[in-house]
């Protein structure tokens, strides 16, 4: 299939996951044959909306990818000009990443201007309804859905929002495909040796952007639990804060938890991801709210066990008893998982994790992109 164009955050900005996918699912068409560059953006987020330090990598773009910045998400004669392009370029599939409702008038413009007598538009939904609700969510995210001709996405509580404010529109489900781009696995004692971490120490990893659903405070709760304590067990926190750091550090300081808790609370590069999933026993996702999370296919990846809340798709991906545990959302049974889990040990989970990442290729994505695409010509 010739002239695939992804629309969404690619290098140099700094999106976390929805970058590192779009760069991967770029590449995963490449290897099936096919022609495909990303359209970014130049302004993702105006500096006030933005929760982080930087929105930019300073590391060199990807090689053999075509990336084009030319997305201003605030400048509505942007959305035209970059809508006629796109219109003139006429691709046979346009793939739109949709995770906010913020980008609805902009990426619903764009889209709009599309020839869809020649170009199909299949939107891959990380969240319908967000995470942190604002005013003009429903309203945003109805002007973008309209304009796009079928949807994938990859947890069955996105596809029944989905379904909620599209019932006719084309959706099809699949899995969130492993990341594998990032190097391989390392020896845990090497990966906690390049960190400055104990090798002999027992640590559970919570990774990723730190924002209010996602629930460290949980977790930090839960580590105050006697039996954990006595466990002596270490929490390493990776990732930069998108909210204010100061409630946590009160959390630790009240919790009394200054020797339990390893804080690398910065932007965790692409080269130093491998190292913190080899230097962590398990990987903890004590959520409040959920879709999907771009950590568990990490956490795949690297082998590595998780324990999940019971929210959104997470109990999806990963299976109680088998490739993690499941708990419910709060301090005493995340607790008490992690009690189980050290009980248990690693290899009691291995095998259970081998079985599951086989689903998550990325030729599983592709192919269900295809099949839609088939059924909406």
């Amino acid at each position: 299939m010739p002239g695939i164009v992804i629309i969404g955050p690619a290098h140099p900005l700094r999106g976390g996951g929805i970058v590192s996918f779009n760069q991967r699912l770029a590449f995963a068409f490449q290897e099936a044959g096919h022609t495909c560059e990303i359209w970014s953006f130049s302004l993702q987020y105006p500096g006030f909306l933005f929760p982080g330090k930087s929105q930019f990598v300073n590391t060199p773009p990807p090689a053999g990818l075509t990336i084009r910045t030319l997305i201003n998400s605030i400048n509505p004669l942007n959305w035209l000009k970059v809508g006629w392009q796109l219109r003139k370029k006429n691709p046979e599939l346009v793939i739109v990443r949709f995770w906010i409702p913020f980008m609805g008038p902009c990426l619903g413009t764009i889209l709009r201007l599309i020839n869809k007598k020649k170009t199909k538009v299949i939107c891959i939904a990380d969240n319908v309804i967000p995470h942190e609700k604002r005013p003009g969510d429903r309203l945003f995210t109805n002007y973008f859905v309209k304009s796009c001709d079928g949807f994938v996405t990859m947890s069955k509580s996105v596809l029944k929002d989905l379904q909620l404010i599209a019932p006719t529109q084309p959706a099809k489900l699949t899995v969130h495909p492993l990341y594998d781009q990032f190097g391989p696995q390392h020896s845990q004692d090497l990966a906690r040796e390049q960190l400055g971490l104990n090798s002999l120490d027992k640590i559970i990893l919570f990774f990723g952007i730190i924002r209010p659903y996602k629930g460290l405070d949980l977790l930090l709760a839960a580590m105050q639990v006697q039996r954990i304590r006595s466990l002596n067990i270490k929490l390493l926190i990776a990732g930069e804060f998108y909210e204010n750091e100061v409630r946590y550090q009160q959390l630790i300081q009240e919790y009394q938890l200054q020797n339990q808790v390893i804080l690398h609370t910065h932007f965790i590069p692409d080269e130093q991801v491998g190292l913190y999933l080899s230097a962590a026993d398990v990987i903890v996702q004590p959520y409040k709210t959920a879709t999907q999370s771009g950590v568990t296919p990490l956490a795949y990846y690297f082998e590595k066990p998780m324990i999940v809340t019971n929210v959104g798709g997470l109990p999806e991906m990963v299976p109680h008893e088998k490739a993690g545990l499941v708990c419910e959302p709060n301090p005493e049974a995340i607790a008490n998982s992690i009690e189980s889990f050290y009980k248990k040990g690693a290899a009691y989970f291995a095998a259970g994790i081998s079985n599951e990442r086989k689903k998550y290729e990325w030729s599983t994505m592709i192919e269900t992109l295809f099949t839609l695409h088939k059924e909406i010509n």
